[in-house]
């Protein structure tokens, strides 16, 4: 049987109220399917001293995480049973972190890195991140937006240079395409789906990042994010805004990528459910 590593993203929106869920979904995948090795998540909304470490390393994972109270936050989780036998803790595991964009300066807790060395694969350069929301292209928050975006894109290329072997995982806060959104008449004009976030989103792609959702046939109407309101799952309403960008070398070992709606379905769920990609070690 050829070994694979799944990596997922999932924006749960608090992390102390959806501890129990992240806990039990990861579980659910190791019993059911294959296991998770590598799960980014965003919007923690806790402070680092709040970190729930103890009870994820009870559940099999080491984390990395970049808190901040009430609002952001994003954390890398990595199942210790995947990672090389020299990755045995924090400092081993995590080699050459990087917390928030080098050279932005920004409170906000938005963008985790690190490189990974898991069993059987050279090492990944995973990036966890929360891209910011927007709120209305005629804001200052969109202003915002636009100058991250841009110089997140400017990071990254430079991150390419130096890791064949990379990943970005997170809630992009974007729909790329009209396919990726449940009626886009009723979207005209606003965020997420504005002509200069999606050729933001482009211009990530034009670095040589693939959106590993759509390397493969899928259903669709297949979303990621549904609002609250409006019983918004229920009737399907959604977005696909959470997104798995790989690099050509991660590309081309991708064998599958998916969504998982269960968690959507639970009670007081995320608003969000989990992107996940299976990438093949031989």
């Amino acid at each position: 049987m050829t070994e694979s590593l799944r990596i997922a993203a999932w924006n749960v929106n608090s992390l102390k109220v959806r501890l129990p869920q992240v806990i039990k979904w990861l579980d659910d995948q190791a019993r059911t399917k294959k296991p998770i090795d590598a799960l980014c998540l965003q919007e923690l909304k806790l402070t680092d001293d709040k970190y729930p470490h103890r009870e994820l390393q009870e559940a099999g994972y080491l984390s990395l995480a970049a808190g901040q109270k009430t609002y952001n936050g994003v954390a890398i989780l990595l199942r210790r049973a995947a990672l090389a036998p020299m990755a045995s803790d924090l400092e081993t595991a995590f080699l050459k972190p990087v917390r928030n964009i080098p050279g932005y300066a920004d409170d906000q807790q938005r963008i985790l890195a690190a490189t990974v060395c898991f069993k059987g694969v050279q090492p990944i350069r995973l990036v966890s991140a929360y891209f910011p929301n927007g709120q209305s292209p005629d804001s200052d928050k969109f202003v915002y937006k636009l100058n991250w975006l841009n110089a997140l894109e400017g990071w990254l290329k430079d991150e390419l240079t130096q890791n064949n072997r990379l990943a970005l995982l997170g809630d992009f806060n974007i729909a790329p395409t009209d396919s990726d959104v449940h009626d886009p008449s009723k979207w005209i004009g606003q965020n997420l789906v504005s002509p200069p976030e999606r050729k933001a989103f482009e211009q990530l792609t034009e670095l040589g990042l693939y959106d590993s959702f759509r390397l493969f046939e899928q259903a669709p109407k297949s979303f990621s994010w549904w609002d609250y309101r409006m019983m918004g799952f229920r009737r399907n309403a959604g977005m696909r805004i959470d997104h798995i960008l790989l690099s050509d070398a991660l590309k081309n070992k991708c064998t599958a990528s998916i969504i998982d709606k269960e968690p959507r379905t639970w009670e007081q769920p995320s608003d969000h459910a989990p992107a996940v990609a299976e990438i093949t070690l031989n």
